[in-house]
């Protein structure tokens, strides 16, 4: 069985949406940087070529987002984890934290995808908190300020798209 604990969940259509990106990046993406760095190396002189060094600088953006999805999907676990109410990534939480009600992802910004859910990484001060909690359970987290901030979980469920 795989180890959920160490997996990102993506739901299907986001694992499809990130794939499409990654092939994009790694095919048409990089062949259009690459023509334009050639051109710009035709021009001359490339101390000052301002074209050869936007396109250097891009290529260098699109192999760091490469990199990023590549390592992303290369742990991936596609659906939704089980509806059990613990808290793990992948789950829409409803918590009271410091006397307010609120509802988030615990997750990432690739799952979330174009929804408009509030997302709170695991390692956040936040998500470490939670992750591994139940509803009903109360925890707290210290704020980057020093202060202590209490959690009541009250539901936690799948994050469907």
């Amino acid at each position: 069985m795989t180890d959920t604990t160490a997996a990102t969940w993506l739901t299907q259509e986001a694992y499809d949406r990130l794939s499409a990106e990654l092939e994009d990046l790694k095919g048409p993406r990089r062949e259009e940087i690459t023509q334009r760095i050639s051109a710009a190396r035709d021009e001359g002189d490339l101390k000052e070529n301002g074209g050869y060094h936007a396109a250097r600088e891009e290529q260098g953006k699109n192999e760091a987002r490469i990199r990023e999805l590549e390592a992303k999907l290369r742990n991936v676990q596609i659906g939704t984890p089980p509806d059990d109410g613990v808290v793990e990534p992948g789950m829409v939480v409803t918590a009271v934290v410091a006397g307010d009600e609120e509802q988030f992802l615990l997750g990432s910004r690739e799952m979330a995808g174009t929804t408009e859910i509030q997302v709170f990484s695991p390692t956040s001060p936040l998500g470490a908190s939670i992750n591994g909690k139940s509803v009903g359970d109360t925890t707290s987290y210290e704020a980057p300020n020093g202060r202590e901030i209490e959690v009541k979980i009250l539901d936690a469920k799948p994050f469907t798209g």
